[in-house]
């Protein structure tokens, strides 16, 4: 493994990268600073910033959360793509202080559950305060007003993030626990990896079989996916990294969107981006940004649909940074960049919003997370 002074460069291009497992981020594939073909640049989706009058509610939300994505990830993609990017198409712009309840910086479970709970909460814990009380997450508010609900990750389903919009934990780490919470919640899509948790349990219970008895149709293709509710897993950990698993994010954020729209009521969506943060752990600057550049591609079939729809508040966000990255070089024509790393964790930088659709003017600024929560609930329908 390189030093932390270490600079890294890419040109980015058709490379197959190896899986990785769950959580052992930091040994994603050498970024020993090689050069690679840049493949063709892909368009991005053209928005105007007079679509929504102020003051209109949508009645539908996607949430986009890129892990450990700040605003050098996020401007990296922008360069390795020639200098467009869907998220940065967004008409509305802010920025995001992450800290938890306990730590200056936060991970992702206190993270998530400040998007979801609106309440900062100590490192660690799934969608209950730091004393451990359950609290009532976005999910839960926005199905009692007989909204569909959906979740997509490119980790598994149980991680941290999409973890904190479902559950009740007060540790992370209990993935089983955190299954058993999806068979019993207001989740109608769900899509991502992690079917061991399902069915390779120390209880030996299948609870794939609980969710059928529940109402749940359980597919392992995403294009195979029909139903009223429909669970995906694409894995039995996480995913593959990009591009090895392929168009698995940007095909199942449509995919969700498709079916959770069925709903005259409306949806809630919650898109993860969940690698990104694992290539800034592994200081992988390839694996980050392909990452990212995949996660800005789910973003545009959010984009697509909400531009068409015309009802939709789209909103792309970080729980937290990665990395400590500095970008020291680059050039758009050739989609290069070098960068520099300061650790392999998390840090307390700020973290992007961008914001398209009805009510998108609230959120810029700059705010604490647990202020989306609110955001989001003062404008949906």
């Amino acid at each position: 493994m390189m030093s932390l002074s270490s600079r890294f460069l890419i040109l980015f291009g058709l490379l197959a990268i190896t899986s990785t497992a769950q959580y052992n981020y930091t040994k994603g594939d050498a970024d020993s600073g090689d050069t690679f073909t840049a493949p063709g640049k892909y368009k991005t989706v053209a928005l105007s910033d007079a679509t929504f009058k102020p003051g209109k509610r949508p009645m539908n939300v996607i949430v986009m959360i890129g892990d450990g994505m700040g605003a050098a990830q996020a401007y990296a993609a922008y360069t390795a793509n020639g200098g467009a990017l869907n998220m940065f198409n967004m008409p509305y712009t802010g920025f995001s202080c992450t800290q938890s309840s306990n730590n200056y910086i936060t991970d992702s479970a206190a993270g998530g559950t400040a998007l979801s709970c609106g309440v900062r909460t100590k490192n660690g814990a799934i969608g209950v305060d730091s004393t451990g009380k359950a609290l009532r997450n976005i999910s839960e508010i926005l199905s009692q007003r007989r909204k569909s609900i959906g979740m997509v990750a490119t980790s598994s389903i149980t991680h941290a993030t999409p973890a904190s919009f479902v559950a009740h934990a007060a540790s992370r780490n209990s993935e089983e626990d955190i299954a058993v919470d999806f068979v019993h919640s207001q989740v109608d899509v769900f899509i991502g990896g992690g079917r061991k948790f399902f069915i390779n349990r120390t209880d030996k219970i299948n609870y794939t079989d609980s969710l059928k008895t529940y109402g749940f149709s359980v597919f392992d293709h995403i294009a195979d996916a029909k139903g009223a509710k429909v669970a995906v897993f694409t894995s039995d950990e996480a995913n593959a990294q990009y591009p090895k698993r392929g168009e698995i994010l940007p095909e199942a954020t449509k995919k969700a969107i498709d079916l959770l729209n069925r709903n005259k009521k409306g949806f809630f969506l919650m898109v993860e981006g969940s690698q990104i943060d694992w290539g800034c752990h592994a200081n992988n600057l390839l694996f980050a940004v392909n990452e990212a550049l995949d996660f800005d591609r789910a973003i545009g079939k959010a984009l697509e649909f909400a531009k068409k729809d015309g009802n939709t508040l789209v909103i792309v966000t970080a729980d937290h940074e990665t990395g400590g990255m500095a970008l020291t070089g680059g050039n758009f024509g050739k989609g290069m960049i070098k960068a520099a790393w300061t650790t392999k964790d998390h840090t307390a930088i700020m973290v992007p919003v961008y914001a398209y659709g009805p009510g998108a003017e609230r959120f810029t600024g700059v705010y604490n997370n647990t202020a989306i929560f609110d955001k989001i609930m003062k404008v949906v329908k």
